[in-house]
């Protein structure tokens, strides 16, 4: 594998880089990064966890003068989640560069401190479709020194009903600019918008490989009727740390949370009619493993990027075996191993050989594990998730908070786990053995010299 020092980068962003864990170029890295940074648009089909962010990163902040306050970089995104982690990473990979200013501009929040922030200026502005037009047409956002545009995730976008959207905020672009467009797949309207908006561009796929040595794949056969009990008996006896269970649609995922809530399995469903504060409360719980099991759509999944996922359950198979890819793809990552179960009807038994082909494998179903009934499924998350009311604005840093609970609040660090900051808030995992006395001790006590609200996050139930 190649390293990015045979990359024309200066040596400040490869010590970045190093520091920042990235040692070698991933397959998509050392595909798009050379053509990349030379300024040549690209059109690149890959998968969510590729490396992608680095690929169209590395670019955008190249071509970017720090002393120049207008927006040089405009990274386009189809949900709130992905626009947020992609941010993560240009600001992590900007480190190297003098006050580079990134700003996030997505729908669900208010549009008053956004547009504070643009006062300011913004070298690189992320994200979704509709806010970033809102701003174009109130003019808090303007574009003429644009330099990059990245398209990440396009066909999501497309398929989230922005191609309007898109084709205005493009048409307010300098025609100079380098377009860098990222798709997981490549249907014809992708096609359509590259030969639409980019200039002779490179086309580079990167295939997706499922290390099947990594990853169990389990294919369990079962009546339309007895689905739900075949998840819960798979669940009751494989008790997963986290899981995340992929259905066809928003009303397939409602309905299925409803019947394992009923079950007391403390599950939470992601789908597109989420209000966007239930969404974020909901990939929140489940980051924090605050909440175990997962039950989403494709389109709502795209931007979920959990570090370690045991468990992945197709309670639908999909149509296209690509999507059945990307699905079983979210486990086994790295050096972890995982685990693939698919659970399907006989209406739903013509799918099979497609997948067959593509992982060039034979399927031999077994039955699922028996639901036993009137005894627990799973067994509740090992965290619990407090929410208290100070955060970035009020200059509250992961380590504020994890020194008032280990040091004035006198509690052991162990039962700590992920610390999350947002602007106006701030989340802790706390050990649920331990969570009711770090709640009553937090709201009793003083974080940097302020008494906080503090109350338990739940995951919103389906109604």
């Amino acid at each position: 594998m190649s390293t990015f020092s045979v990359l024309s980068l200066p040596q400040e962003q490869l010590d970045n880089l190093t520091a920042l864990g990235y040692l070698t170029m991933t397959p998509v890295q050392s595909k798009a990064l050379p053509p990349g940074l030379l300024g040549q648009d690209l059109v690149v089909q890959a998968q969510t966890g590729s490396g992608k962010t680095v690929a169209f990163g590395l670019p955008s902040l190249a071509r970017i003068n720090p002393r120049d306050f207008g927006t040089q970089a405009l990274i386009l995104c189809p949900t709130r989640e992905l626009a947020a982690q992609v941010a993560t990473e240009i600001r992590r990979l900007a480190r190297a560069m003098p006050n580079i200013k990134v700003v996030v501009l997505c729908g669900g929040q208010p549009i008053g401190p956004q547009i504070g922030s643009l006062e300011h200026g913004a070298h690189v502005v992320v994200g979704t479709p509709g806010r970033i037009k809102d701003h174009l047409r109130k003019q808090t956002l303007t574009l003429p020194r644009l330099k990059t545009l990245v398209l990440d995730e396009a066909d999501r976008m497309l398929d989230m009903g922005f191609s309007d959207d898109m084709a205005d905020i493009i048409g307010q672009t300098p025609m100079d600019r380098q377009t860098l467009l990222f798709s997981a797949t490549f249907p014809d309207d992708i096609a359509l918008i590259s030969a639409q908006y980019q200039h002779s561009p490179e086309r580079i796929t990167v295939s997706t490989q499922v290390a099947q040595e990594q990853i169990a794949q389990i294919f369990i056969r079962t009546q339309r009727q007895d689905k739900a009990d075949a998840l819960m008996g798979l669940i009751q006896s494989y008790q997963p740390a986290a899981a995340v269970v992929f259905c066809q649609t928003k009303a397939a995922v409602h309905d299925l949370v409803v019947t394992l809530n009923e079950k007391g399995v403390d599950a939470a469903g992601l789908h597109g009619d989420l209000e966007q504060r239930e969404r974020d409360q909901v990939l929140l719980l489940f980051k924090q493993t605050s909440l175990r099991l997962l039950v989403a759509t494709d389109v709502a999944a795209r931007g979920l990027d959990i570090d370690s996922l045991p468990l992945v359950v197709n309670f639908d198979l999909p149509a296209d075996p690509e999507v059945y890819v990307h699905r079983i793809g979210r486990t086994g990552r790295g050096t972890a191993t995982g685990t693939a179960v698919s659970l399907f009807t006989d209406k739903e038994t013509f799918r099979l050989p497609a997948i067959e082909s593509r992982l060039s494998m034979m399927i031999t179903p077994i039955e699922a594990p028996a639901y036993q009934a009137g005894q627990p499924v799973l067994a509740p998350a090992d965290f619990v998730t407090l929410e208290l009311s100070l955060g970035r604005k009020d200059k509250l840093r992961p380590g504020d908070l994890l020194g008032a609970i280990t040091g004035s609040l006198g509690f052991a660090g162990k039962i700590v786990g992920k610390i999350d900051i947002t602007d106006r808030a701030s989340f802790v995992a706390i050990e649920r053995g331990s969570a009711p006395d770090v709640l009553a001790a937090l709201a009793d006590g003083k974080v940097k010299g302020r008494h906080p609200k503090v109350r338990r996050l739940r995951a919103p139930r389906s109604r």
